[in-house]
């Protein structure tokens, strides 16, 4: 006996099947990556004054060590080494810009 189809009611073929599982698929695996592997809130980095010491300056590229212990690199610099500044860097990012001679 075969069943018959009730009126109003729309039947999925298995092409239109298999396309709703792989867009169901992909919408999951970009949820997973956009908040597993790449959160938004990495894009937001908090700013960090500081003040260093100049260790060096390179025809223009200052070098200073900060307390997290990355060294920056902050460009344009017109400042000798031993001179004392504070500086602005993003959290975790190796250059810095001088806000106070």
């Amino acid at each position: 006996m075969q069943a018959m189809a009730v009126p109003g009611r729309m039947e999925l073929s298995s092409s239109q099947k298999a396309g709703l599982a792989f867009g169901g698929a992909l919408v999951v695996a970009g949820l997973v990556l956009s908040t597993l592997v790449f959160p938004f809130w990495n894009l937001i980095r908090e700013d960090i004054s500081e003040e260093v010491e100049i260790l060096s300056n390179d025809d223009g590229m200052c070098y200073v060590e900060t307390s997290d212990n990355i060294p920056k690199i902050i460009e344009d610099c017109t400042l000798e080494s031993g001179d004392v500044v504070t500086i602005t860097y993003g959290e975790g990012l190796a250059w810095a810009t001088i806000t106070e001679p």
